[in-house]
Order: C-alpha cells, then structure tokens, then sequence
C-alpha cells in the first residue's frame, strides 16, 4: 500500500508539479508548501522556549491576563517570508494554513507549550470577509495544530460583529479602536474552566486578540495563551 501510494503521488507530483511558496523552486514528493531549504531559513523566533516571558507575551501586559504566547517566524511585509501568509489569506491556499498549523504545533510541543492547554479558538473573521475569502485562515492554522496535538477547535464560541478595514496600515492606537467591540462572545460555557489557546494568522499591536480575549474571559475561570504564525517585530 506505501510503495502504491507512493508511486500515485510520483505521478500526480510529475503530471501537477508543485512549487515553494516562498521561493518558487519546484518541491520534492515529500514537501509541502515550502521548500526544505526555506523552511530551515524561516527567521523563527524561538519564543516557545521561554513562552511565558518574551518579547510578543509583553505586548499584552497590563491589557489582559496572559498566561504565555509564541509566534513561528518574525513578520515583515514583502519579505520573501510574507508571502507564506498572502498566499493563506488572499491566494487562495487554506492548506498552508492546516500544513504550517501541523508544523508548529509539532516543533513547540518538543518545547512543551501547549501542556496545560485545553482548546483552541481560532480568531473568526466577519461573514462578509469569510464569504469573500472562501475560508477562515485561522481555523485553518488551528485545524494543523488539533490534528497534531489532539486539542479541539472551538470554532463556534466567538464571532466577529464588524470588521472596518485591514489593520495593516493602522497605528496602534487606531487598531485598538478599531477592533474594540468587534467580537461577541456566543457560547461562555463551553469556555468554563478551559484554558484556551487564541489563534491568528499575524500580530502586529496584538489588539485584535486583546479584542477577542476580552470576550473570551467572559467565561468562568477562563484562561488564555497566543499563537501566531507571524509576528511584526518592528525593531
């Protein structure tokens, strides 16, 4: 049956091939999405060997109770990197998504990050933006991380009410604003007693998950953790 699949995947691989997201250089059978060579030069930020101090937990200190936060490489806009997240958000490819989910949650649990924690909440967008996008990229993301780490989605506790426009050209003070009631919590009891771990796709000022933890707190004895996939150091 392996040699079989094998070769099927020989073959799709010849007929369909199949490049890096980040360089272009056509991938090998047994990569996906990105290329060995990118992925072993990714600038990872390490953060989930000290997760519970480190440069992205301190964004949100003195916003909302925090228990720990790590990101999987550092963030910069039109960076050869950058363009693993495009292509998630607005390309079209939901399955970088679930295939970097799946890598991360595989490297930062050698680091034990995610004992303790009991469910996931991927961040929701708003409808009309899901509709558009075909897809949620986060709950892409935190279907990688349960596949590897057994841990259920909660995908159907938060939803977004408004969305005004990208954050990305934003300030951080505008992004505060602008995401300030965005979320609603629907279902506080299957948050009790869980310690959830919030996911997105990039932080910048971290107001969008300070935003969406506020809701999520709302639950008794609620406790929450971060994951990105990037994070814009902008030192």
């Amino acid at each position: 049956m392996t040699q079989t699949i094998s070769l099927l995947a020989r073959l799709i691989d010849t007929l369909a091939p199949r490049s890096c997201t980040i360089c272009g250089r056509r991938l090998t059978v047994t990569e996906e999405v990105m290329c060995a060579c990118c992925n072993h030069c990714l600038p990872r930020t390490g953060y989930s060997k000290s997760s519970y101090d480190n440069k992205l937990v301190r964004l949100f200190w003195g916003r909302i109770p925090i228990e720990k936060g790590t990101a999987f490489f550092f963030y910069k806009a039109h960076s050869d990197t950058s363009r693993l997240l495009y292509q998630l958000k607005y390309g079209g490819h939901p399955e970088i998504g679930e295939h970097l989910g799946r890598i991360v949650a595989a490297e930062f649990a050698q680091d034990g990050f995610f004992d303790g924690i009991t469910a996931v909440v991927p961040v929701p967008l708003a409808r009309q933006r899901e509709r558009e996008r075909g897809y949620n990229q986060s709950v892409e993301i935190a279907r990688g991380i349960s596949a590897e780490t057994g841990l259920p989605v909660l995908d159907k506790v938060l939803e977004r009410i408004s969305f005004h426009g990208s954050q990305t050209q934003k300030g951080r003070w505008e992004r505060n604003e602008n995401v300030e009631k965005a979320f609603h919590l629907l279902d506080s009891s299957a948050l009790n007693n869980q310690h959830i771990l919030l996911v997105d796709d990039v932080i910048t000022s971290g107001a969008t998950l300070v935003a969406a933890a506020k809701e999520l707190l709302k639950g008794t004895n609620v406790k929450i953790s971060v994951l990105s996939l990037g994070f814009a150091n902008n030192d």
